[in-house]
Order: structure tokens, then sequence, then C-alpha cells
């Protein structure tokens, strides 16, 4: 009697958290936009406040000869410093000219020591304007802040947390008390879509490997009819296909709504995993497995970037053609990205049915299933896959026949 295998073990359940983006040392932030609005608006009132208080203080030192309050009939004038030019001897009118030039001198020079002393004033209190308006505007956007730090720690797949912000009822509260109920509603729609992942799982896995049990005990008996053997036979095979695609649909709804947990993988040894896997069909088909595959670490999980590459290689297998086909598979380090090539011969792909093949249940110019090669789900997963690894996987037809399929994955 043959025995159960036990079923294939699920991915680990996603603990990563996004790392810090890299940003700009300077970037027109809010909080820098803040500041340059409050200390571009004090800067301004106090350029206008000075130039008023200059305009006004000129106007009242207008010095002329006949707002003088004195006037000079006679006697003797000696000034006291160089720049007054007193004459010797005359009338006293010209001392008197002489005298409204040398307070007209004096006023211009106390003009420009107002202004140089007012502009330093105007510096300082600039600087001390900009920092205070710095702070202040922290202050005011730091719920903002922890809205967003709530929002990375969410991208990790940690839907538990909240913000909980408090403080005056005012926007910002309202909208973390907003984001807040959003975020419950979601960890309660997930929650339960795990659940029913968990529970599909265990429902659909247990009828079909209860059926093939019963097929593979009446395929052991040497006395069953030669009809009833081939009936058998193909309903184990209607089976089996049947396990691959309830297999491949848990799979695909674990890897599109879970962040997988991140570990140094070395994508040459998964791909080479993936090769060694497929190349027994390879072989069976004439297919010619090569490529060179340098090393390429990156940050994720092992078992879901396997089947990445697994799946790539089974597609580039089974879609080649008959004679003289080939698979190369390579892995590279390119721009701070990992890379993963394969490429393949086989019929010649129309590049507008491309996008196509990424569709669940979907195969060049047919929508459903219809063959043997597999259930329909294999590129759709990779892609699932490469998204929740923060990489994505392109397809371009190759010249001549066949696909290039490249999955980059950030190092």
């Amino acid at each position: 009697m043959a025995t159960t295998p036990a079923p294939p073990a699920a991915p680990p359940k996603p603990t990563w958290d996004p790392r810090e983006p890299v940003r700009p040392w300077l970037r027109p932030t809010i909080r820098i936009r803040l500041t340059l609005l409050y200390g571009g608006m004090f800067l301004i009132a106090g350029i206008l406040l000075l130039s008023i208080i200059y305009l006004l203080t000129a106007q009242a030192l207008q010095v002329r000869v006949g707002d003088l309050p004195f006037k000079i009939v006679t006697g003797q004038v000696q000034p006291t410093t160089e720049w007054c030019r007193l004459p010797e001897q005359g009338t006293g009118e010209q001392f008197n000219e002489a005298v409204a030039g040398c307070l007209q001198h004096q006023r211009e020079m106390a003009l420009d020591d107002l202004l140089r002393r007012s502009l330093f004033a105007l510096l300082g209190l600039s600087i001390i304007a900009f920092a205070f308006g710095y702070a202040m505007a922290g202050r005011v956007l730091s719920p903002l802040g922890r809205i967003t730090r709530t929002a990375r720690q969410v991208a990790g797949s940690d839907l538990s947390r909240r913000i909980e912000l408090d403080g005056p009822d005012d926007e910002l509260k309202e909208l973390a008390d907003t984001f807040d109920e959003m975020l419950e509603r979601l960890e309660r729609a997930f929650t339960a879509q795990r659940r029913f992942v968990a529970n599909a799982s265990h429902e659909l896995r247990t009828p079909l490997a209860i059926n093939r049990t019963l097929l593979e005990v009446h395929l052991s008996d040497p006395g069953a009819p030669v009809e009833l053997q081939q009936l058998g036979k193909t309903l184990l095979a209607t089976n089996e296909r049947s396990e691959q695609l309830v297999e491949g649909l848990l799979l695909l709804a674990r890897s599109d709504n879970q962040i997988v947990e991140r570990k140094p993988v070395d994508l040459a040894e998964v791909a080479t995993r993936a090769v060694d896997q497929g190349r027994a069909e390879a072989e069976a088909t004439g297919v010619e497995i090569r490529g060179r595959r340098a090393p390429a670490v990156v940050q994720g999980n092992g078992v879901l970037l396997e089947r990445i590459a697994l799946n790539l290689v089974q597609n580039a297998v089974r879609y080649n053609i008959p004679e003289g086909g080939w698979v190369e598979v390579t892995t590279e380090t390119r721009q701070s990205q990992a890379v993963l090539v394969v490429s393949n011969t086989g019929p010649v792909v129309p590049a507008y049915e491309i996008d196509n093949i990424f569709e669940p249940f979907r195969r060049l110019r047919q929508e459903r299933t219809g063959s043997d090669k597999g259930v329909g789900l294999g590129l759709s997963i990779a892609r699932s896959v490469a998204r929740a690894h923060g990489g994505r996987i392109i397809a371009e037809p190759r010249e001549g026949g066949g696909l290039v399929m490249r999955v980059t994955l950030p190092v």
C-alpha cells in the first residue's frame, strides 16, 4: 500500500520590515517649506520695517539753513572735526550755511550707521527666526512623522501597529484616527484571508491525497482489468494536476498578500538548484541547459526565490522547439541589483501577447489550461514573488523565437 507523501512546507510567515529609504540630504519636505515660509515672511516684514524706520528717521533729520535752531550773528566758530569746514572769516549768513552743511553731513553719517547696525540686527534676528521656524515646524509636523513610521511598519506586514495619536482634536488627529480605522479593517480582512487560505489548504489537500491513495491502491492490484488500470492512470494524472493547481493557488495567495522574510540568499545557488531539478525533464526532451551563474546575493526568502527560478526553467524547457533547443540560465549583479535571466529557444512570441502570459490560467492563444505542460500559474507565481521581494520580472521576445525572462531584485 502506497503511503501519502507529506504536503510541502508552507513559506515562513513574513516578518520583514522595509529598510529606511535613502533620500537626499536636502529635499523639499513640508518642514523645510514651512521653515522657508515662516522665515521668509519674517524677513520681508523686517525689511519693510527697516525701510519705514529709515525713511522716517531721514525725514526727521532733514536739515536746512532755515531750520537751524540757532542763528550765528557774530563771533568765532571753531570746528572740532576734520570733515566740518567753516570759513575763518565771513558774514553770519556764510557761517550759517557752513554749519548747516556740517549738520547735513553728520545726519548722513548717522543714517549710514543706523542702516549698518539695523542690517546686522536683521541678519541675527533672521537666523533666529529661521531656527525657531524650523523647530516649530518640526513640532507641528511631528504627528505626520509618527504616521509615516507607522505606515512603514505596516508596509512590513505588521498590521497590528496603530498610531494612537494624542493631542488636540485637529486635522492631524483626525487623519491619524482615520488611518487607525483603516488599519483595523485591513487587519480583519487579512486575518480572515489567512484563515481562509489555511482552511482551504487543509480542506483541498486532504480529499486529493485520499483520492491519490485509493487510485494507487487499485493500480497496485495485478488482477485489475486493463481498462480499469488505464482509467486509474488517467484519474491519477488528473488528481496530480489538481494537486498542483491547489498548491499553485495557495502559493500565489501567500506571495501576493505578504512580504516575505528577508535573509541573505545567493541567486546563483538558487538558479543552480532549479537547473538540477529541471535537468531530467530537459534531457528527456532533448533540451540543453547552459549558462554562467555569477554570485548575486539578495535579501529574501530562499524557498520562494527558488520557486521563481524553477518555474522559469520549467517553462523554458517545456515551451521549446522539438530538436536542438536550449535554455540559458545566468545570474549577475548589475547597478546594485541582482539579475536572473532565463532565455530559451522556442516558438515566436508576438510582443502584444507578452503581458497575457503573466495572468493566471493564461497561455499564448489559450485562456484556460488546456495542455499537459502545467496549470498556468507558474509565471503568475513568479511575478507575485518578485513583487513581494521589491523586484520585478520582465519578458521580452527573443529574436528567432523564444523568450528572455529577466528578474531584477534589490541587493
